[in-house]
């Protein structure tokens, strides 16, 4: 899973879909691609009810 019980593992950059992604140590949850250079999070808001 990951290296921190509280860090959950992205498999795809949003942006290229690269897997070569690395946490990102300057801010904390984040992660960055070495495919197109970028740092993004991934923040879980919730679960929606069906009704």
């Amino acid at each position: 899973m990951s290296e921190s019980s509280d860090r959950m593992v992205p498999y795809y950059c949003p942006y290229c879909g690269g897997e070569d992604l690395r946490p990102h140590e300057d801010q904390h949850g984040a992660w960055a691609c070495r495919e197109c250079t970028r740092v993004f999070t991934v923040k879980f808001i919730g679960l929606v009810v069906k009704r």
